[in-house]
C-alpha cells in the first residue's frame, strides 16, 4: 500500500492554504484560487514558482520563499493536523493486514518528521519524502522509489492519492490508483477508482483493484 500524506491522510490542504495566502499577504499581493488550485500536490519548488507568477512577482527567490513557508507549516503542522475522514481506519486495517505500507509525499524530509507525531512512525515500512528523489510527483519517481524500497513489483501496489498531480504519478508509475479527490476535482480516468472519501475503503476494494483475493488480520 502507498498513501499520500497531504490532503489524503491528513487534512493539511487547509494549513498550506494558510501559510500560501499569509506569505502572499507579506509580499503585499493575494493569491488567487486558480493559483491556489495549482499549487495542490506539487513539489516546493515548482509550488513557489508557480505562487511567485500567480503573485505577478516572478523575481522572488524561490528559497526565500520556501524558507519562510517551511518555518509557518511546521507550526501550523505541530497544533493543527488532523486526520481525513476514514484514513486512520484504512491504515490500521492494512497494518493489522501485515501489508507492506508506504509513505509517499511531496513534503519535505523536515515537516514529514512533524507529521508522522500524528500519523505514527510504526505505520509505514518506508517513507519517500519531495526532497529525497531527482523528480517529484508527477513523475513516477517517487512511487517507483517506495514499492522498491517495500520489495515488491509496482504493478502490485495500490496507491491512494488525492490530487490530480499525485494521481498522475502513481499511474505513470504503474500502480492501482484509488482516488479520493479533497481540494480538487480529478477527471474520470482509467485504472483509477475513485471515492468521496476512505470511509468507503477497505481490505476488499483494495484487493479487487488488484484482482485478488482480500487480505485478512
Amino acid at each position: 500500500m502507498l498513501f499520500d500524506m497531504d490532503g489524503t491522510l491528513v487534512d493539511s490542504e487547509k494549513l498550506w492554504d494558510v501559510a500560501l495566502r499569509e506569505l502572499a499577504a507579506e509580499y503585499g499581493a493575494t493569491l488567487s484560487d486558480a493559483g491556489r488550485k495549482a499549487l495542490i500536490g506539487t513539489s516546493m519548488a515548482d509550488a513557489m514558482r508557480i505562487l511567485h507568477d500567480d503573485l505577478g512577482q516572478p523575481y522572488r527567490d524561490p528559497q526565500v520563499s520556501a524558507a519562510w513557508i517551511d518555518a509557518r507549516i511546521l507550526e501550523l503542522f505541530r497544533t493543527g493536523l488532523r486526520w481525513r475522514p476514514g484514513a486512520l481506519a484504512l491504515l490500521r486495517a492494512v497494518r493489522a493486514a501485515g501489508i507492506p505500507t508506504a509513505l509517499v509525499t511531496s513534503s519535505g524530509r523536515p515537516l514529514v518528521e512533524v507529521a508522522l507525531d500524528t500519523l505514527g512512525r510504526d505505520s509505514f515500512d518506508a517513507v519517500v519524502c519531495g526532497d529525497e528523489v531527482d523528480a517529484a510527483k508527477p513523475h513516477p519517481e517517487p512511487y517507483l522509489t517506495a514499492a522498491r524500497l517495500l520489495g515488491v513489483p509496482i504493478a502490485r501496489c495500490v496507491a491512494i492519492e488525492d490530487s490530480p498531480t499525485g494521481v498522475a504519478s502513481a499511474l505513470a508509475a504503474g500502480a492501482a490508483v484509488l482516488a479520493v479527490p479533497a481540494e480538487v476535482p480529478i477527471a474520470p480516468t482509467d485504472g483509477v477508482h475513485q471515492l468521496d472519501s476512505l470511509t468507503g475503503a477497505d481490505l476488499e476494494l483494495l484487493a479487487a483493484l488488484l484482482g485478488e483475493p482480500p487480505a485478512r488480520a
